[in-house]
C-alpha cells in the first residue's frame, strides 16, 4: 500500500496535511469535498482504521495511522463541529 497524504483546508486558509498509511483514504475523500470537522474527524477515523488494518494483514505489523489520528482529533476537535473543511488534495 502507498502512503497519503490527504490536506484539510480550514475557513481561515490555512491547510493540515494528514498522513496515512494507505492510499485506501482515497476510498473516503477526494479534492473539493466539503466536510464538516465533526464529520471530518469520524471519517478520519474510519479511513486510518481501515489503512492500518490493511498494512497489518500485508506485513503482519500496524502501521502508525493512529498517530495521524491523535493530531485529527486534536486540531479538527477544537474547531466547532460545524465548521466546513474542505479537501484540498490527496494523494
Amino acid at each position: 500500500m502507498t502512503e497519503t497524504i490527504f490536506t484539510a483546508e480550514l475557513p481561515d486558509g490555512s491547510f493540515q496535511p494528514c498522513y496515512s498509511p494507505s492510499a485506501v483514504v482515497r476510498n473516503y475523500f477526494s479534492a473539493g469535498q466539503e466536510l464538516p470537522a465533526r464529520e471530518f474527524i469520524r471519517v478520519s477515523r474510519l479511513a486510518l482504521g481501515e489503512a492500518a488494518e490493511l498494512i497489518r494483514q500485508q506485513v503482519g505489523i500496524s502501521r502508525p495511522g493512529y498517530s495521524s489520528l491523535a493530531e485529527i482529533e486534536r486540531w479538527a476537535g477544537a474547531l466547532p463541529p460545524e465548521t466546513p473543511l474542505v479537501i484540498a488534495h490527496v494523494g
